[in-house]
């Protein structure tokens, strides 16, 4: 739009000196008489009032603009009203990092454990939140019996989903990092049968204790065992007491797993969309982890006795955040793959929600994207929800647990645990995770 003869600074002499001069031809035109003359005098008044009235109401509906960005906008049920220019102030929906941690464990020597001539082998299963427990009980167990370990495969939790360690994890950093502290090779012996192998079930967290009695006992007898991790609970609070296998746990937990660099591009590639999508949040967003098939297996009940749930889904989530005040420019990544029409109620209110088929690498889709082996789906997810601005875990379990315990190390304390929220407006800061407020994790165990 062109600009006007009143948007000139001088707009006041130029209308002062203008109705003067009309003022003046008029009066020389006519017979001087005092009720015309007054009457002229006024009209002329009236006309520059007029003028400096349009030019004030030209300015001052810039400043009525901001007033209105500090309102909220009543919450209507699933819907928010639409009838006033939005906003809600999002002053305090970001958190910056907190200081990046550093570790506080101390690197074991090998030379101080009885070495013997035995391997103990293990898969990794049924997801990277379980890949981090799974590896760090097999080292504390080898490292404790002074055996070998075998680089474990990957088996997802559906049939046929079976990978070798290098084809997510980088091997050689897994080696590497664990050198002076167990010894790792990648094949066992030719004259070892893995089919013979005695199995022995190991409890998540497992205790030099329980390694004495159960564990080691097979291990002599036999000279090689396979372990199977199993989970008697999801517990991943740090223990009052510590024990003096606590350095490698915690160093096995979150010193070797790194990804390999093909699927650490695609992570990134995702991020990176992501934050361009995210321009007006100053390339900031949010993560959920919302499942549609967890969810129906769930059924997002109450827990008894308790009035907590154990999930949300998404129109529960949708009310949470917009209750934060986040807006509906806020981009969601969702670790759902594919789009459900179960996720309609969150898009309603945040149109820039996401799964990883909206926004990865069109040439990667065919080799990430598989329903029948999604392993590389469950990792790329762990790591963008550990990596996220915010993270809002719609389900409760060892993904929300070991996301978290990534996040604490890193510096990315922003964790918000959903709630139905009664009324509006309410702070994030009565969500943050208790793992944050209460620093209980078990990463504030291993770092410093």
């Amino acid at each position: 739009m062109q600009r006007s003869e009143r948007d000139d600074p001088n707009d006041k002499k130029k209308y002062s000196s203008n109705w003067v001069f009309v003022f003046g031809n008029w009066i020389s035109s006519i017979m001087v008489d005092p009720r015309q003359i007054l009457a002229g005098f006024l009209t002329v008044t009236m006309f520059v009032m007029l003028a400096h009235m349009i030019k004030r109401d030209h300015f001052s509906s810039h400043s009525q603009v901001r007033m209105s960005s500090s309102q909220t906008t009543p919450f209507e049920g699933s819907k928010f009203a639409e009838s006033t220019a939005v906003s809600v102030d999002s002053s305090g929906l970001w958190r910056d990092d907190a200081p990046e941690l550093k570790p506080c464990w101390s690197k074991p020597s090998l030379e101080e454990v009885d070495r013997s001539d035995g391997y103990v082998t293990f898969s990794l299963t049924d997801g990277p939140e379980y890949h981090v427990s799974q590896i760090a009980d097999a080292v504390v167990v080898a490292r404790n019996l002074g055996a070998t370990l075998v680089l474990p495969d990957i088996r997802g939790s559906k049939l046929g989903d079976k990978r070798e360690f290098d084809d997510v994890y980088d091997a050689q950093k897994f080696i590497s990092s664990l050198d002076g502290v167990v010894t790792v090779v990648k094949q066992p012996p030719s004259k070892i049968s893995m089919k013979k192998i005695a199995v022995v079930k190991v409890p998540n967290r497992v205790t030099k204790d329980h390694i004495a009695e159960k564990i080691e006992p097979v291990y002599r007898e036999k000279g090689n065992i396979r372990l199977a991790t199993y989970f008697p609970s999801v517990n991943m609070k740090k223990s009052k007491a510590k024990s003096d296998i606590d350095s490698v746990a915690c160093m096995a937990m979150f010193g070797t797993l790194d990804l390999q660099p093909e699927v650490r591009g695609v992570v990134d590639s995702m991020i990176e969309r992501l934050r361009t999508l995210s321009r007006k949040s100053d390339g900031r967003f949010v993560a959920v982890d919302l499942r549609v098939d967890v969810l129906e297996k769930k059924g997002c009940k109450d827990k008894e006795n308790s009035g907590s749930k154990s999930c949300y889904d998404a129109g529960e989530i949708a009310s949470f955040l917009r209750k934060l005040g986040f807006g509906k420019d806020t981009t969601i990544y969702l670790t759902q793959s594919r789009w459900d029409s179960s996720l309609d109620a969150l898009k309603e209110l945040f149109p820039k929600t996401y799964t990883k088929e909206g926004i990865m690498p069109m040439d990667k889709k065919d080799q990430f994207l598989d329903s029948e082996a999604p392993t590389l789906e469950e990792v790329i997810d762990f790591y963008i929800c550990s990596e996220s601005d915010v993270f809002v875990p719609a389900i409760s379990g060892l993904f929300y647990a070991n996301v978290a315990g990534k996040r604490i190390s890193s510096g990315k304390t922003e964790i918000l645990v959903p709630s139905n929220i009664p009324g509006v407006p309410a702070s994030p800061d009565n969500f943050i995770s208790h793992y944050i407020t209460k620093k209980n994790h078990l990463a504030y165990s291993c770092f410093c």
